[in-house]
């Protein structure tokens, strides 16, 4: 059983023969994409862990893109009434989009196993186990049977807009220079399935010799990588000239 952010009013802190549960079949997945308090913030989704498999995608309150003014989500490319429906629920909504995407990218949207969303944004959660991350979405089932857990909260994050999967990196890089500059540097990575577009891994005081980590959610799963294209800026025209560059950069992904 797949559940599609099942409805949090009337059934929340409910017992499990009222709502979706892991009892109710022998593997129960569930995506998260509403789950705000119902007051204030109006969230229509459930908060508590209920299969085997919980997917909190962008932490399972707030989805990219739905932020959107009123006008431009009413007015929208797939049509008026779509539109409307995104304006009134699109949190609520994005859970069967996404499932939708999963079917066509299946070695998309990786959970991560962690403790909260804050911690997903760490390096504690990354890389992937030895037994790999789950898909969330139409193959979570491939997972059926390695879960250890009672249950199991996952973390990821996706696009704005479709095509919703993102492919995670995390990206070291050791600068070179002669003296530090205020600005930002980018990366993209070119790999054997398709290159990326620039990434930003660091913003403020750039200084030679430090080492900056970020992490990439890529729009595309990139394969083995071939190259890293690194750039930066300075915020200002500096009559000197600064020059700087990347001693080294490390990508791993979070897959494999």
């Amino acid at each position: 059983l797949s559940g599609l952010d099942p409805a949090q009013p009337y059934f929340q802190n409910t017992p499990i023969e009222v709502r979706l549960d892991k009892s109710d079949a022998e593997f129960v997945d569930v995506i998260h994409t509403d789950s705000a308090p119902t007051i204030p913030e109006l969230g229509f989704g459930i908060r508590s862990a209920i299969g085997h498999l919980d997917f909190y995608p962008n932490g399972g309150e707030q989805m990219p893109g739905c932020g959107k003014n009123p006008l431009s989500q009413i007015v929208d490319i797939d049509g008026i009434w779509e539109g409307t429906r995104d304006f009134v629920a699109c949190n609520h909504l994005r859970s069967y989009k996404y499932y939708s995407d999963s079917i066509i990218f299946p070695d998309g949207f990786l959970g991560y196993s962690c403790t909260s969303y804050d911690a997903f944004l760490t390096e504690g959660c990354f890389p992937c186990p030895q037994e790999g991350c789950p898909n969330m979405g139409h193959f979570a089932d491939k997972f059926k049977g390695k879960f250890k857990n009672s249950f199991l909260k996952l973390y990821l994050n996706t696009g704005e807009a479709k095509d919703f999967a993102l492919w995670r990196y995390k990206v070291t890089v050791t600068l070179s220079g002669k003296r530090k500059v205020r600005g930002y540097a980018n990366i993209a990575l070119y790999g054997s399935d398709g290159n990326t577009r620039q990434h930003q891994i660091v913003k403020g005081t750039l200084q030679p010799d430090n080492t900056y980590t970020s992490f990439i959610d890529a729009e595309i799963n990139v394969g083995t990588v071939t190259k890293v294209k690194f750039l930066w800026n300075n915020n200002w025209i500096n009559p000197t000239l600064p020059k700087l560059g990347a001693t080294t950069i490390t990508v791993q992904s979070g897959e494999n």
